[in-house]
């Protein structure tokens, strides 16, 4: 490339990275407006409403000041992008002679085409047929095939909270056995039962780490290799909440579970009926429940459509994971029983953030960030089992 368009790159890689940071006080902004509407409704004498008119009259300005230095940003951004694009269709057009695909394209200017753009991260984009934004590879360029895996995300069955500070206190408010009393009318209203409200401190942890990708690969490799890595810090990143999640559901109340019946009597006896049940439950364990079997001769697993995992039994959603996540060893029959949103709270600062780092080897490091907490919020809501098949006589 023309020194020009390195440059040009390098301007709109750093434009891109202060449009992030923009992008990411949205969130911040967005709390802070919706405490401010909980202060207004709040407010009951002239001094605080004094006061918090103060409050809405900086934010606003903050807001409009933070909302122009954005627009400022994305049409610098826009306006770079368009002259790179224009500096690269004056350059003369690559001929070569390669092998073609069915189209008639030649793949050897196809490879180029998608060489820069990796090497470019995405800014130069000729060459080849591009679909919103992204490369669209000739059967001919398929990149490597990846080994299948089964994505559980754990995050999907607890409470998420979205924080904008690194600590922090939040409420929660135990499920109520309490009923509201009928009364005659005009009959003064009976106090109802106290909520039990319980402060949970949380202190958000930041895990992070990069992988190095020699620009040697980037400029050899026929295909995206950033987009195969980046891939595998997200699973990275899933893996490492999951196991976070995991370490609490196992810190629930232990209990025993013998066959079918006893796995009945738990929902149906132990669990208080205003939490949602699921079965996070060890492979082993699933591998077990998958050969029970009711009085006809029917299995009590199900396939189900309605759920995310797509199993259930006894009407309740069964998830499953590995032995070593949810157990500690290869062949645990464990898992969590219970409401799984309701026992555990993840409090996230910040979501999967892959960044380009320079690095002084000819290349670039490919870093992953997470900064989260996790809690346990409400112990009544499930159990850690270990199941036992029933005994069967003169087996």
């Amino acid at each position: 490339m023309a020194l020009r368009q390195i440059m040009l790159s390098k301007n709109i890689e750093a434009a891109e990275k202060r449009l992030n940071e923009l992008r990411a006080k949205d969130g911040e902004l967005d709390v802070r407006e919706k405490e401010l509407e909980a202060s207004i409704g709040e407010a009951k004498t002239d001094e605080e409403r004094k006061a918090v008119e103060e409050e809405v009259e900086k934010f606003t300005k903050e807001r409009e000041a933070h909302e122009a230095a954005r627009s400022k940003v994305e049409d610098e951004l826009t306006g770079l992008k368009e002259e790179l694009r224009k500096l690269h269709e004056k350059e003369p057009q690559r001929r070569s002679t390669g092998m073609k695909n069915r189209e008639g394209e030649e793949l050897t200017e196809i490879r180029e085409g998608i060489n820069e753009f990796v090497r470019s991260k995405g800014q130069l984009r000729d060459g080849f047929t591009s679909v919103e934004g992204g490369a669209l590879i000739p059967e001919e360029l398929l990149a490597p095939q990846k080994k299948p895996e089964e994505e559980v995300d754990l995050r999907k069955y607890v409470k998420v909270v979205p924080v904008s500070s690194a600590s922090g206190k939040y409420p929660v408010i135990s499920k109520s056995d309490g009923k509201m009393n009928t009364v005659a009318e005009l009959v003064a209203n009976p106090k109802l039962a106290n909520p039990n409200i319980t402060e949970i401190d949380y202190k958000i942890e930041t895990r992070r780490g990069y992988i190095p990708i020699s620009q040697e690969m980037i400029d050899d490799a026929d295909y995206d290799v950033t987009d195969l890595i980046r891939d595998e810090i997200s699973s990275q990143s899933r893996n490492t909440s999951n196991a976070d999640i995991a370490a609490k559901l196992k810190t629930a109340q232990k209990k025993t579970v013998v066959g079918i019946d006893g796995m009945k009597d738990l929902v149906n006896k132990d669990i208080k009926k205003v939490y949602s049940v699921k079965f996070i439950v060890s492979s082993s364990l699933y591998a077990e429940l998958d050969k029970l079997k009711d009085k006809n001769g029917r299995y009590l697993m199900q396939e189900s459509i309605t759920v995310s995992s797509g199993k259930m039994i006894l009407g309740r959603e069964v998830v499953i994971l590995d032995d070593d996540m949810i157990g500690t060893a290869k062949g645990d029959l464990v898992g969590f029983v219970g409401d799984a949103k309701s026992f555990v709270t993840f409090f996230d600062r910040k979501r999967t953030s892959i960044e380009w780092v320079d690095n002084q080897i000819y290349g670039k490091l490919l870093a992953g960030i997470v900064r989260y907490d996790v809690k346990t919020t409400d112990t009544d809501s499930g159990y850690y089992i270990t199941y036992q098949n029933e005994h069967v006589e003169g087996a």
